[in-house]
């Protein structure tokens, strides 16, 4: 459960902001058909998390887990300072209207999600927690929290949340992530 529900609000959080849920606010602006819109973000984030989160127990698998320990601290806190640097969000990815509502958003949510800060989080909470159901789960109902509103309210929340506070919080979990995780690989060498 804790697997479930860190990854699930470090997601959500990390979202706030993030190109995908600028991009989310474009195409709703663009289609205003909010179901397609969801049920793309929904398909893009499973496949693109169940990648990611695979691929995170994977390298688990690969790698001493001492070595982890210090690799998945490091990037915790590699992620705690991405979080604090505004994304930009290019126009051209929301462009693919040829496939329809649906289809432009899964392939513009896959390919935007694609090495963004939400998919190697993924990456690293799957190694992290030794459990890809609940992590990608987690991870894709976080994307869900931050992204629905978006698509359903679009402008009229886009600029009362709070985003730099948002990310400072994000950006905070994932500093403690980071440092809890490098104490037991601290730990674990006797030191």
């Amino acid at each position: 459960m804790e697997a479930f529900l860190v990854s699930t609000g470090i997601v959500a959080l990390a979202e706030i902001g993030d190109k995908t849920q600028l991009l989310a606010f474009i195409l709703a602006a663009k289609f205003r058909k909010p179901v397609p819109i969801i049920l793309g973000i929904l398909a893009a984030t499973i496949a693109n998390h169940a990648f990611a989160g695979a691929l995170g127990a994977w390298i688990t698998a690969q790698v001493a887990p001492g070595i982890m320990r210090w690799i998945l601290g490091l990037s915790f806190l590699g992620m705690a300072l991405w979080t604090l640097i505004p994304d930009k969000f290019d126009e051209d990815e929301a462009r693919l209207t040829q496939y329809g509502v649906f289809g432009t958003t899964l392939v513009a949510f896959f390919l935007a999600e694609m090495g963004d800060k939400t998919q190697v989080a993924t990456v690293a909470l799957a190694a992290q927690f030794h459990a890809f159901v609940p992590v990608v789960a987690g991870t894709t109902i976080g994307m869900m929290i931050a992204n629905v509103p978006a698509v359903l309210l679009g402008d009229r929340i886009a600029h009362a949340v709070p985003v730099k506070l948002v990310h400072t919080i994000a950006a905070g979990i994932f500093a403690v992530l980071g440092v809890a995780t490098l104490m037991g690989a601290a730990e674990a060498l006797g030191y």
